[in-house]
């Protein structure tokens, strides 16, 4: 296969794999459980659980969406960049000194 048609079938595999990652589901919480969010692989919120306790004061529920939407945001981004990195690799052309995987 010429490299123009290794570089469509890699496009793709690409356009596959990012539709797969809308059925990735990330689940993260807080530490004490109260909030519970979860998100697509690409980065979709799919829902937000929230512990009544935390409806009842306001600058706490905003602090415990920040941190555990960043951290499930940082997870399912590092799961998208993997799985996208792996797909690019092996459709990649093998042009001698454009190792760009290391």
């Amino acid at each position: 296969m010429g490299m123009m048609g290794k570089l469509k079938e890699t496009q793709a595999k690409i356009e596959e794999t990012k539709k797969r990652l809308d059925f990735v589901l990330i689940d993260e919480q807080s530490r004490d459980g109260l909030l519970k969010v979860t998100l697509t692989a690409n980065r979709t919120i799919k829902s937000i659980e929230i512990n009544q306790e935390l409806l009842e004061d306001k600058e706490q529920l905003e602090d415990y969406l920040i941190l555990t939407l960043n951290n499930a945001i940082t997870r399912a981004s590092e799961i998208n960049e993997v799985e996208l990195a792996a797909v690019t690799k092996d459709g990649m052309p093998d042009i001698p000194g454009l190792d760009l995987f290391k």
